[in-house]
């Protein structure tokens, strides 16, 4: 029998310019972080590679701009302003996320997941979710049709997708429509990011913290740790897409890991040497790669912030594995105020 696993993550916020993180110490770059001190040694600055920002395809309503901006060393620099639509521009359509019943199979499902492993959200999940985290309590669907209790209306959306889960949303599948919230645009919840135009490695790592933690290429945020503890203490489940993405309120459509691989979503081909392909930016500015090379490895030199430095790309970050509720582990570079 399984438990429930907790975690002391934050709660879901609504940014509309994001990238501050004031007050925090900041890493000079470099490929190996301590994981005691958060220093870093042997700065290597000339491996600091621009951003280039034709490889965002935002979209119709999306844009990219460049800006003057600060730093949070408090340094004046310029960023690329990065305004998203609230969609995936490569995508015409969302989801599936909860199953609608007992029996539906995961071609019809969404994901969900727990202690870094990422499951196919199935009907026959929701039914022993009783015997996988060893709790009674546990009760998602009608027991005389099979029918999942799922969050149909923007009301019930908005009520249970939060961290203080309306009471009478326990035991519920929340899934939030983009339609809630796409106005004359068609699209999403519109959202402006900053990242600086050429990366600065800090002198020691910078937090992750509530706000996002970069943008990918396709306009989706790469958001911050989903509050499960709150989430599983309300006998609820926050369904994803099979790109580790939902719809909340706050942040429209957004994604919590990185499901790339043969049959998920997004698409990311590999590099020409078989290193992972490059999806999005982080909010300093250094690119995010997919986990995994071409052999199916990860990268055996990574920092505590995921990172590492090739004389190809540069530093640049590989994400963590689409159960684990995390994309990097800390920022390598200075943020824009």
């Amino acid at each position: 029998m399984k438990k429930v696993i907790t975690y002391s993550l934050p709660a879901l916020t609504l940014i509309l310019l994001v990238g501050c993180n004031d007050g925090v110490l900041t890493p000079t770059l470099e490929t190996e972080l301590s994981t005691d001190t958060g220093e870093v040694s042997n700065a290597a600055e000339s491996n600091s590679y621009e951003v280039d920002s034709t490889k965002f395809d935002l979209g119709t309503s999306g844009s990219v701009t460049e800006v003057a901006c600060t730093l949070s060393n408090g340094a004046t620099s310029t960023c690329y302003q990065v305004t998203i639509s609230g969609f995936p521009s490569d995508r015409t359509e969302l989801g599936p996320f909860c199953p609608q019943t007992t029996s539906t199979t995961a071609e019809n499902s969404g994901k969900w997941f727990d202690d870094g492993v990422l499951y196919d959200l199935t009907g026959e999940f929701i039914r022993n979710l009783d015997l996988f985290y060893g709790d009674s309590s546990w009760s998602l669907y009608n027991k005389d049709t099979g029918e999942v209790n799922i969050t149909d209306t923007q009301t019930a959306c908005e009520a249970a997708a939060r961290p203080d889960v309306d009471a009478q949303y326990n035991n519920y599948c929340v899934q939030c429509e983009i339609s809630y919230y796409s106005g004359s645009s068609g699209e999403g919840i519109s959202s402006t990011y900053l990242i600086p135009t050429q990366p600065v490695p800090r002198s020691s790592i910078g937090s992750v913290d509530r706000g996002s933690v970069g943008v990918a290429f396709n306009g989706v945020t790469l958001d911050a740790a989903a509050p499960t503890e709150a989430i599983l203490s309300a006998y609820t489940i926050a369904a994803f897409d099979d790109c580790v993405g939902h719809v909340n309120p706050f942040a429209g459509y957004h994604y919590h890991g990185a499901n790339h691989g043969e049959g998920t979503c997004p698409a990311v081909a590999f590099e020409v040497d078989g290193h992972g392909g490059a999806f999005g930016y982080a909010m300093d500015g250094y690119a995010i790669h997919t986990m995994l090379n071409e052999n199916g490895e990860e990268e055996s030199d990574l920092d505590t912030c995921r990172g590492h430095t090739d004389d190809t790309r540069g530093y640049h970050y590989h994400s963590a594995g689409p159960g684990e509720n995390l994309f990097i582990g800390c920022f390598a570079g200075e943020t824009a105020q």
